[in-house]
């Protein structure tokens, strides 16, 4: 990648990660701290959590094609700016039905499919993979600062802390999107843009994509639905007091990240992403069966450095895949589709996770987060090899 190449990547990874930031650090703390709130039980405060992935998901598609016809910068500046206003109304509300309208909003700035595809508007074709994993690896990597910033945040100004925190990052999104990350001439030549639906026919028939779309969505429906769960199982196992989670997580994402990177970096080196991705989605389902039943600590602490690694890896690596699987003329329908699929992941994981909680309880959450582990296993077993362009 050439410096200016870099640069831009960088800039557009630092805005998916400051969003994503935000969403994550609820994660750890959010069944607990909002039962606190006006009318909650664990079915609402499950859609509550769910919710942002709903707006999102349903919005990305046509604000990626929005950003095809008008720029990526607009769009990303105007997404922002209502994801800070949804992270205000969350942190001003004192009910759960208020907090999940801030979450609506914060979900209605969709633009992880405009970053993406600004992210290859900016990036040759032969340095685009390249790209995609690096924003990917960033999304990772802020999923391991938060699960340790947002206890640590909730401990001093409690949950609006955290949403507060969020307005902050989104705000300093639209700061770097302005100042940092150059514009291209468009986003596609006028002849091109009436075939953007065309393109997008071209992905939905593709099983490939359809398959990776699949497992971003089961993905990020486990963990939404885990952390329902997962930080009951932390506090029963490490006996930990409200607010300092993080002394747990912290040692358990370190190890997590020391197992990933190599992960992430054989997978791509060495042209074996295939043989990873099938390992990281097992070592997620043992993670899953072992967090099921009760363990001593050091089973936990592995269970869960295992969980977080597994996700942590493919969180980088479909990304990849899905640039390397895309016809050369249909990437940024591609990335629209898999970015849909991820926030629909996170609703149906929050929402489905909050009603099996209700009615079955903790063991109901783990047979379903489990399950749904072992079905993305049985698919990803038949995908194809990506086949490697360039060197």
């Amino acid at each position: 990648m050439n410096p200016t190449e870099l640069r831009a990547t960088a800039c557009l990874a630092a805005v998916f990660a400051a969003r994503l930031l935000g969403l994550f650090m609820v994660y750890p703390v959010f069944a607990r701290l909002a039962q606190q709130l006006t009318g909650a039980t664990p079915t609402t405060i499950g859609l509550a959590l769910g919710m942002y992935g709903l707006a999102q998901g349903l919005l990305q598609i046509p604000l990626g094609l929005l950003s095809d016809r008008i720029g990526r910068k607009p769009v990303i500046v105007a997404g922002l700016a209502v994801f800070v206003a949804g992270s205000v109304v969350a942190a001003l509300s004192t009910s759960i039905a208020g907090v999940t309208v801030g979450r609506l909003l914060q979900g209605a700035g969709a633009v992880g499919s405009s970053i993406l595809a600004w992210t290859a508007d900016l990036t040759r074709e032969e340095v685009r993979t390249r790209a995609m994993a690096i924003v990917g690896v960033t999304i990772g990597l802020s999923f391991a600062f938060a699960l340790v910033a947002g206890p640590a945040i909730s401990a001093w100004q409690g949950l609006p802390g955290i949403f507060w925190v969020t307005a902050g990052l989104g705000l300093g999104g639209i700061g770097i999107t302005l100042t940092l990350v150059p514009t291209p001439a468009q986003a596609l030549p006028p002849g091109e843009r009436g075939k953007v639906l065309h393109r997008f026919s071209r992905v939905v028939r593709n099983r490939e994509l359809l398959r990776l779309d699949a497992g971003i969505f089961a993905l990020h429906a486990i963990l939404t639905a885990s952390f329902l769960v997962v930080p009951r199982r932390i506090a029963a196992t490490f006996h930990t007091s409200p607010g300092n989670e993080w002394n747990v997580y912290l040692p358990i994402l370190l190890a997590s990240i020391a197992l990933m990177i190599p992960a992430v970096g054989a997978a791509e080196a060495l042209g074996r992403i295939k043989e990873v991705s099938i390992g990281a989605i097992l070592v997620l389902v043992v993670s899953l069966l072992a967090l099921d039943s009760p363990t001593t600590r050091t089973g936990c602490f592995l269970a869960l450095s295992g969980f977080f690694a597994a996700f942590n890896v493919m969180e980088a690596i479909l990304p990849s895949l899905v640039t390397k699987t895309a016809p050369a003329n249909a990437k940024g329908a591609a990335t629209g589709l898999y970015s849909s699929s991820q926030f629909l992941g996170i609703f149906a994981g929050g929402a489905g996770g909050g009603a099996i909680l209700a009615n079955w309880g903790p063991r109901g959450v783990w047979t379903f987060v489990g399950a749904m582990a072992i079905a993305w296993l049985l698919t990803a077993l038949t995908m194809r090899r990506p086949i490697r362009r360039f060197p």
